[in-house]
């Protein structure tokens, strides 16, 4: 009996932890549906006109009044408010007020191109950011100042002018790749690039201190008493220790590739949620808006739950606490 009861402690304790991380996405995405909801109203105009075309149809004053009545647009906000969430928390996202077709539809066309702009951006983010955290921090203090300083250029550029610079290099100069979404592998490069860049500084930067301090750490020392070389210590224990951080950063690294894609997508006309989103925004689509915004946060909570798990299982301090338990 008493032997059990650690690991019965530690079920609850993990269950615990799955508890609350559910309860937290189920908050974030009520919080993401409210703003989304009272945002899309703030912007100037009439959003029964996005079912007659947008905000230059010129439709009558009639024709507008009906609409308002059959979408239920003519009661309170608050209520429009509490019909909303009503048919969010039973899966049903409506029907787009301009393309007069299922919302779910629309994602399901447009949500695959940018998950894979975003996947493949976070890959690429991720091998610059080790290949240039391993130059810098085994190079000596000329590498590491290079890396410092490339770190933070990389990290602060601006997507509309790091996609128009790569556009105008590879695509005018160059003639390597096309300038815009071709559907084949040679559309996805500059894309790639233009959203992988950034994030590969944020990575890069997180995990220069932690390897320098892995290469001075006790289980360092101890695997170089054993005969370990510097590279098998580099591979074997000190990316895994340094890149703990880099994965908790991972989550809000997908989250930003998701959002950057409005811009991405705009600069190189790849169909995606951005650019769907950019459309529903300007003819004020709330259905539309709705949809793109709660499914992109869903990806973001999943993914940032998976860079948790993953943070654990790297992190040695938790591996031992768990033997030892």
């Amino acid at each position: 009996m008493t032997a059990a009861r650690p690991s019965t402690l530690g079920g609850r304790r993990l269950l615990g932890r799955i508890g609350a991380r559910l309860a937290g996405a189920v908050f974030v995405l009520w919080a993401v549906a409210t703003v989304t909801f009272f945002a899309i109203r703030l912007i100037p105009g009439d959003p029964a006109q996005a079912y007659l075309g947008g905000p230059g149809s010129q439709a009558s004053t009639e024709a507008l009044e009906r609409v308002r009545v059959e979408y239920g647009l003519d009661q309170p906000l608050l209520v429009q408010y509490a019909s909303q969430l009503g048919r969010l928390a039973q899966g049903d996202l409506g029907v787009s007020a301009s393309q007069r077709t299922p919302v779910t539809q629309i994602l399901g066309e447009q949500l695959g191109g940018t998950l894979l702009l975003a996947v493949l951006a976070l890959i690429v983010a991720w091998l610059l950011a080790l290949g240039l955290t391993i130059w810098s921090t085994r190079g000596g203090r000329v590498s590491s100042a290079i890396g410092s300083g490339v770190e933070l250029v990389a990290a602060s550029l601006p997507q509309f002018w790091l996609g128009t610079v790569l556009i105008s290099l590879f695509s005018t100069w160059l003639g390597w790749l096309p300038p815009v979404s071709t559907g084949g592998a040679a559309g996805l490069v500059l894309p790639v690039l233009t959203l992988a860049i950034p994030v590969a500084g944020f990575l890069a930067q997180v995990m220069r201190e932690p390897l320098l301090d892995a290469q001075s750490a006790p289980f360092a020392v101890s695997a170089a008493a054993r005969g370990e070389t510097r590279t098998g210590m580099l591979l074997r224990h000190g990316l895994r220790h340094a890149s703990v951080p880099a994965v908790n950063l991972s989550g809000w690294a997908f989250g930003y590739l998701i959002s950057g894609a409005v811009v991405v997508e705009t600069i190189f006309a790849r169909p995606g949620l951005g650019r769907t989103l950019l459309q529903a925004v300007t003819v004020r689509d709330v259905p539309v808006v709705t949809g793109v915004v709660l499914v992109s946060a869903l990806a973001y909570v999943i993914v940032l739950l998976i860079a948790d798990a993953a943070a654990e299982l790297l992190d040695p301090r938790d591996s031992r606490r768990r033997v030892t338990s």
